[in-house]
């Protein structure tokens, strides 16, 4: 490749500059990201000549495939439940969450059976076996959930279920190929293949960010963003940076019932009422569902996500530490490994304890567990390779490019 050394006198730089900095929109003719000008503020160069530096156009952060804006802010996390466990684990603590971007609703059975479909036709059949999910998590010794077993997954009366038997891995997976395939399409929508021999040759790799129409990463969202998204106190907030109330649940007040219109008197959430009370009765089943259940079901909360609370709890990123709260950074917490708290203080191998870091938090509460689990602040933890009847996900993404 011929190496590309520019040159200029004082008085074509000066010049260069000028129109730069005139020619620049937004911000009383200074550059911004989406019109950054034809020419360079710092060395007065033209951009995108031959052999010059190439500044792509952009008009922000492309909208992903069903995600929710989550406008982040100051809040506090931890548990503003009774602690009925008495472990401790989740202390309340002041910290600041930038703004991303979440599913509006859990990742559902058609969403993985699609996802199977193209990991069938391009990945060998060894990982293609890794991605099935575990349907004999449904199987039990003294109940009659075989059905389950055969049909959640694949009936098409199933499609919109959230998926369930996934481990945190696959989880990973599946966020890593959606990324993927998101970006490839806004790739070709943006001639990108077209024009470039190079990602031509190599379809499969990272599109360059550079480009301006790609999007970061889905992932799992954090513990703390997940806690965040969940309590929507964007709905509570009166007048300047004043917030009246938090909430118990992922909607306002301490009650389980909808207090208001036609559906006066349901129940907000997918959970379990009682023992043995999955749904109610046979004519009033009032939270209408014995298992799983659609995954647009039930009041979105006031940032617009669904079942924040019941139907399945989700993994989320990070590893369980009893005392995460005492370690956590006040922007944007997350805990990755076991800095500050390694796992040879709780004896996982001599089987003394079940902390590990190879196990993960998952949160919100699931269609059989009682509605002290749905609370944002709760929090449980289960090995990443395990999978249950009762534990799915959703992705989130960060918001690039911008400072909040």
């Amino acid at each position: 490749m011929k190496k590309f050394i520019p040159f200029l006198n004082a008085s074509a730089f000066a010049l260069g500059l000028g129109f730069a900095l005139s020619s620049c929109g937004g911000g009383g003719g200074h550059a911004t990201s989406q019109n950054p000008g034809g020419y360079s503020s710092a060395t007065g160069l033209e951009y995108n000549e031959e052999g010059a530096f190439e500044v792509s156009d952009f008009q922000g952060q492309p909208e992903g495939p069903n995600l929710r804006f989550i406008e982040g802010g100051r809040t506090i996390l931890g548990s503003f439940e009774e602690d009925l466990m008495n472990t401790n684990n989740n202390i309340e603590r002041t910290v600041t969450v930038a703004s991303f971007y979440m599913d509006e609703t859990e990742v559902a059975n058609i969403h993985w059976l699609e996802y199977l479909h193209y990991v069938r036709m391009d990945s060998s059949a060894e990982y293609y076996k890794s991605a099935l999910p575990d349907t004999t998590v449904w199987t039990k010794d003294l109940a009659y959930n075989d059905p389950y077993v055969d049909h959640y997954l694949r009936y098409p009366g199933f499609r919109f279920f959230p998926v369930v038997g996934v481990t945190w891995k696959q989880a990973q997976d599946y966020c890593t190929w959606r990324s993927i395939v998101v970006n490839q399409k806004l790739a070709e929508e943006a001639g990108y293949f077209e024009e470039s021999a190079e990602a031509e040759a190599a379809p499969n790799q990272r599109i360059p960010l550079e480009t301006g129409f790609v999007l970061p990463n889905y992932r799992l969202p954090t513990e703390a963003e997940w806690e965040y998204a969940a309590q929507a106190l964007i709905g509570t907030q009166w007048l300047d940076e004043n917030q009246t109330h938090r909430r118990l649940y992922p909607w306002d007040g301490h009650a389980l019932r909808n207090p208001y219109g036609k559906k006066i008197g349901t129940f907000m959430a997918n959970f379990k009422r009682g023992r043995g009370d999955y749904a109610g009765i046979a004519g009033k089943l009032n939270d209408g569902a014995m298992i799983t259940t659609y995954i647009y079901d039930y009041p979105p909360n006031d940032f617009g996500l669904y079942n924040m609370a019941g139907n399945v709890n989700e993994w989320v990123q990070d590893i369980y530490r009893p005392l995460s709260y005492q370690d956590f950074d006040d922007l944007n917490p997350v805990r990755n490994d076991g800095f500050l708290d390694e796992e040879d203080g709780y004896d996982f191998a001599n089987f003394n304890s079940m902390v590990s870091d190879r196990v993960r938090v998952y949160k919100g509460g699931s269609w059989a567990d009682v509605a002290y689990w749905m609370s944002p602040g709760t929090r449980r933890f289960l090995e990443e390779d395990s999978a249950t009847a009762t534990i799915g996900f959703r992705c989130a993404m960060i918001r690039a490019g911008t400072n909040y």
